[in-house]
């Protein structure tokens, strides 16, 4: 039957432009679920945070080295050419995913392009976590943040990876407004101290779902302050799309990134698998077409050059290794 395969067309132009970019993901921690932490799965996000912890203690480099080439295995496989993986760094895991990350990125070297980001699952205001903060941000190439760790104190934490990003001439990723509530204001947030700490063009906002559940009129102010602080965005569209239900009125939004507003107001987007197999992602698998189908589909945007776009060369351009993109 002759008819027009869309799907193909995209997976054809994705091989064109060298394949994949998987620009986030946490391999550290993929293919970590089990029987016995599987009852933690419907637990809060901020719960999770620390309900790994014993995970974290329990396991070896060389358990972290093997579920992170197993990972790395299933992305080169589906034909991933860069993969952008955080990785925990911090008090209760200490140097581990460090050494099995150095590990990985010898041995695949030939193989995939791997950049890794610290996580800071224990914050960075605390004296023992910046200490683990700043062994991380020496190892990785690009320093990772998360500000509603440090609740409360959001603005110092994003004062403190920004200056380490400024100091150590590298680019910053930080994972903001993650709750599908207009309550947040992270991106805004990001932006202003971005520009205030003059990292124009080097920080990347990773998720920013509660943007969509804001007013047209704020979205659209956010928009234009995140494209003049330079800010690129990261859509993890499955991580995102299982966003419990409340009772708090809101715009009518699905939610994942709002991309179709971002990539017509100038912003560049980029898409990742965010976790795999584990309690925060039980069934996300780290497929990158299924990442790129849901968020097409919720946000019915169907500019074929321009989701070809996210998914290679948008990836380049976030994880600081290619600055043009086509428009």
């Amino acid at each position: 039957m002759d008819y027009l395969n869309l799907k193909s067309k995209i997976l054809d132009n994705v091989k064109k432009r060298g394949g994949w970019v998987n620009a986030h993901a946490h391999i550290d921690r993929s293919f970590t679920l089990s029987n016995d932490n599987l009852k933690y799965v419907y637990r809060p996000l901020q719960e999770k945070w620390l309900l790994n912890d014993k995970l974290k203690r329990e396991s070896t480099v060389d358990r972290i080295y093997d579920r992170m080439a197993f990972t790395t295995e299933k992305m080169i496989k589906q034909g991933v050419r860069v993969l952008g993986s955080f990785i925990d760094i911090d008090e209760v895991i200490e140097d581990k995913a460090i050494k099995a990350a150095q590990r990985l990125r010898d041995h695949y070297k030939k193989s995939i392009k791997i950049i890794f980001i610290n996580q800071v699952l224990q914050g960075v205001i605390d004296k023992k976590a910046y200490s683990w903060f700043k062994i991380g941000s020496e190892f990785v190439d690009i320093i990772g943040g998360l500000p509603g760790k440090d609740k409360g104190k959001e603005e110092k934490h994003l004062e403190i990876i920004l200056a380490a990003g400024k100091e150590m001439k590298k680019m910053v990723h930080v994972h903001v407004d993650q709750l599908n509530t207009a309550a947040e204001k992270e991106s805004e947030l990001l932006a202003k101290k971005t520009i205030e700490a003059k990292m124009c063009d080097r920080v990347v906002a990773i998720h920013g779902i509660s943007l969509a559940a804001h007013k047209k009129q704020y979205r659209k102010r956010i928009y234009r302050l995140m494209k003049k602080a330079g800010i690129t965005v990261i859509a993890c569209p499955t991580a995102w799309i299982d966003s419990r239900r409340s009772e708090i009125s809101s715009t009518t939004h699905n939610a994942v990134t709002p991309i179709d507003e971002m990539i017509p107001e100038g912003i560049t987007v980029a898409i990742g698998t965010d976790n795999i197999v584990d309690i925060y992602k039980p069934f996300t698998d780290g497929d990158m077409w299924t990442e790129l189908r849901f968020i097409l589909e919720s946000c019915h945007y169907y500019e074929i050059n321009k989701l070809v776009d996210m998914a290679t060369v948008n990836g380049l351009k976030v994880l600081g290794l290619k600055d043009g993109y086509s428009n």
